[in-house]
């Protein structure tokens, strides 16, 4: 990600999916294969474009996890956030600390395990980290499927 640019940067330019292919190019196979799959998970990719310099001035998608509680409660749950850059796409979801262990139990790559035990954390109260994967082509999707299944599950 040194030296790659982040795309999507014009707020003009709504991020359909023409936009999107000549943006991450080669990698726009895998991005349609990511988005059949978020329709099994129950989840909305939404984009919007975010002024703050802090995330690049530019538009990202999260995903929303949108359920109802036994009581009947409305909820929603961001399970990640995506942004297109030169020739792929990024896809981080993020995590509390106290759920490390658990998630590095999971089914998942050696990789992906050491992108967890890598992953720095933020915020000093609600200390978080995320695990994140520059989408070139379908190989990263797996783990990224079964990180999205303990997203979902784990509460807040």
């Amino acid at each position: 990600m040194k030296d790659e640019k982040i795309r999507l940067t014009d707020p003009e330019i709504n991020p359909t999916p023409e936009v999107i292919e000549k943006a991450i190019g080669a990698s726009y196979r895998a991005y349609q294969e990511f988005q059949k799959a978020l329709v099994e998970f129950e989840i909305q990719h939404e984009w919007k474009y975010y002024p703050s310099p802090m995330c690049g001035k530019c538009w990202l998608a999260r995903g929303q996890y949108r359920y109802t509680t036994p009581r009947g409660a409305n909820k929603e749950k961001v399970i990640y956030w995506s942004s297109a850059w030169d020739g792929y796409f990024n896809v981080a979801i993020w995590f509390k600390e106290m759920n490390r262990a658990e998630i590095l139990r999971a089914d998942i790559s050696d990789e992906t395990r050491q992108l967890i035990r890598n992953a720095k954390v933020f915020g000093p109260k609600m200390q978080t980290f995320p695990v994140e994967f520059e989408v070139r082509n379908t190989e990263p999707l797996a783990d990224i499927y079964t990180l999205i299944r303990y997203k979902k599950r784990l509460e807040a």
